[in-house]
């Protein structure tokens, strides 16, 4: 997660500019999911990790939580989260997960939407969650699903028959786990694949039980304003985890 691709001018001007469409991925599909996971968070103190633009920190704080500790390593995000977002409850840090410091059982639930398959060692991250949270505690995530960062080449992993239609999505190198490289409005953009049995048996083993995982479908009205998320039938764009400590 310490890769800050966030700042690079070119990415984070075509980014920006697709978050503030009315209808993307995240609006319509991601965040609405990962909603759906969350507890009463009234009173909670809570950690966003890869915070970016402070949307759901603020939210978070629409919601009653006591204090929201949002952290992300791009100041990008952070200058327009401080600038848009603003609360007295929420503390927005320059930071990288793998480098924050903060005294064992802090919170009462971590959240963390679509930044962990930037994390090159999940095992010591999660091992860190698991220690800033409480007992009882719940951590939610999201992520890219591993069907989609398997292969090494993830252009465009759909085969097309001689119409141009969409035939099948096509899946290889999902045992090998490790790094990947992508075009995503800039080259070189990277991320970590890993399979789903050792997400979960990762977060097992750091005494995490599994309440709920979420593969997230649109809904027809989502699919009339965005069309392309019609393709989400077939195959599933993110993963979505609820675990308690």
């Amino acid at each position: 997660m310490k890769q800050n691709i966030y700042d690079h001018p070119e990415f984070f001007h075509q980014y920006h500019a697709l978050r503030q469409t009315p209808y993307n991925f995240n609006s319509l599909l991601e965040q609405p999911a990962f909603k759906s996971l969350l507890p009463n968070v009234t009173n909670l103190q809570m950690l966003d990790i890869g915070c970016g633009m402070g949307e759901f920190a603020y939210y978070c704080i629409e919601n009653d939580a006591k204090h929201v500790t949002a952290i992300d390593v791009s100041k990008n995000m952070l200058t327009i989260a401080q600038r848009e977002h603003a609360h007295a409850n929420i503390d927005y840090c320059l930071q990288a997960l793998e480098d924050y410091d903060v005294s064992p059982e802090s919170y009462d639930c971590i959240t963390s939407s679509l930044s962990l398959h930037y994390v090159k060692d999940f095992d010591t991250v999660i091992g860190k969650i698991a220690r800033m949270l409480r007992p009882d505690g719940v951590f939610i995530f999201s992520m890219e699903h591993p069907i989609v960062t398997a292969r090494k080449t993830v252009e465009d992993n759909w085969i097309y028959d001689d119409n141009g239609n969409r035939s099948h999505y096509a899946v290889d190198h999902y045992q090998h786990e490790g790094i990947r490289e992508q075009t995503w409005f800039i080259d070189g953009v990277v991320f970590y694949h890993r399979s789903i049995s050792t997400i979960i048996n990762t977060l097992i083993a750091h005494g995490f039980t599994i309440e709920k995982m979420l593969e997230p479908l649109p809904d027809i009205e989502s699919i009339q304003k965005l069309p392309a998320l019609e393709k989400e039938l077939r195959r599933p764009s993110f993963l979505l985890i609820r675990a308690k400590k």
